[in-house]
C-alpha cells in the first residue's frame, strides 16, 4: 500500500512538472488591441498565445498598461503594433528598452496612411507652411477600419507569425487564406450597403472611421477635435454643417462622454447609434455601421 501510494506521489509530481513545463512553453504574441487580437488568433490557431494589451472597454489613445501586463509583454516573443495610436507612442520606446529580445512587426507597414481630421483641417487653414512639418501623432491611427486597411494587416499579420515561427508557415497561409476569405465576405456585405448611399456624411464623436470614410467617399464629422471636447462655437458649427449636409446619424463609442453626441443628435434630428470600432468581432462590427449609415438613410 505504501509503494502505491509512494506511486502515485511520483506521478502526482510528474503531472505537475509537466504542466509547469507547459505553462514555460507557451507561446505568446502581444498586440495593442483587440481588433488585432481577431486577426492574430485567425492566424495564429492553437501555435500562439495572443495577449492583446489595452482591454475591452479603454482607449488605446490614453491607456497605461498594468506592471503585469508589461511582464506578459515580455514574455512575448513578438510585438505586433497597429502603427502609430496612442498607446504605441507613449510606451513603444519603453517596451523595446525592456526588452532587447521582442522582435516588433508594424502592421500598418504598406498602407497608405492618413492624416488626422485635425491635422488635416490644420493644413488646409496653414496651406502655406511647410506641408511636411507634422509629428506622428498627426497620422490617423484606424487603419483596421476600412476592408484594404484589414487586408493589409491581415497579410502582415501572416508575415510576422512566418517570421516568429517558419516551420509552420504552411499552417499560417492556410488560416490567412480562410481570413481572407471571410475579409471578402465582409467587403461584399459592407460595399453593397455603402456604394449606393446618396447622403454620404455622418457624425461621429472620435474620428475612428476615417479610413472607412475615404473608401466609400464618406464625410465623417467629428464632434472630438484634437482630443479634446468641442467649444460652444464648435459645436454650433458643426450643428450647422451637419445641417447642411442632411446628415441622418451620429455615432457614439463607449469609451467617450455621450453628453455632446446627444446634444448634436437632437438639434440636427440624427439618430444616435452605439458603434465600437475597438471591437474584437471586427468582421460583425464593420457590419453593423455600414448597416447603420444605410438603416439611417432610408428613415
Amino acid at each position: 500500500m505504501r509503494e502505491c501510494k509512494g506511486l502515485i506521489s511520483a506521478l502526482f509530481v510528474l503531472i505537475l512538472m509537466a504542466c509547469g513545463d507547459k505553462r514555460t512553453d507557451e507561446r505568446i504574441v502581444s498586440v495593442t488591441i483587440e481588433p488585432q487580437r481577431y486577426f492574430a488568433e485567425k492566424i495564429a490557431g492553437d501555435k500562439f498565445t495572443v495577449n492583446c494589451v489595452v482591454p475591452a472597454g479603454q482607449s488605446p489613445e490614453t491607456y497605461d498598461p498594468t506592471p503585469q501586463q508589461m511582464v506578459r509583454v515580455g514574455k512575448s516573443q513578438g510585438y505586433l503594433r497597429i502603427g502609430s495610436i496612442g498607446f504605441e507612442q507613449a510606451w513603444m520606446d519603453n517596451i523595446r528598452g525592456n526588452n532587447p529580445g521582442l522582435k516588433v512587426f508594424d502592421l500598418s507597414e504598406g498602407i497608405d496612411l492618413l492624416k488626422s481630421p485635425e491635422e488635416a483641417e490644420e493644413h488646409h487653414h496653414e496651406s502655406g507652411h511647410d506641408h511636411h512639418h507634422h509629428h506622428p501623432g498627426g497620422v490617423d491611427p484606424h487603419t483596421w477600419s476600412s476592408i484594404s486597411g484589414a487586408k493589409v494587416i491581415a497579410r502582415n499579420t501572416l508575415d510576422a507569425f512566418v517570421s516568429l515561427d517558419p516551420e509552420n508557415r504552411e499552417y499560417y497561409q492556410a488560416n490567412y487564406e480562410r481570413l481572407t476569405k471571410e475579409i471578402g465576405e465582409t467587403e461584399k456585405i459592407v460595399s453593397g450597403l455603402l456604394r449606393p448611399l446618396d447622403n454620404k456624411t455622418f457624425i461621429i464623436y472620435h474620428p475612428a472611421l476615417t479610413y472607412l470614410a475615404a473608401e466609400y467617399g464618406l464625410t465623417q464629422l467629428c464632434i472630438e477635435m484634437d482630443g479634446k471636447e468641442p467649444s460652444p462655437a464648435g459645436l454650433k458649427e458643426l450643428v450647422e454643417t451637419a445641417r447642411e449636409h442632411n446628415a441622418k446619424v451620429v455615432f457614439i463609442q463607449r469609451e467617450f462622454d455621450r453628453k455632446n453626441a446627444e446634444l448634436i443628435a437632437r438639434e440636427t434630428g440624427c439618430r444616435l447609434i452605439p458603434i465600437n470600432p475597438l471591437d474584437y468581432e471586427w468582421s460583425k462590427e464593420m457590419i453593423h455601421i455600414a448597416k447603420s449609415l444605410a438603416d439611417g438613410q432610408a428613415d
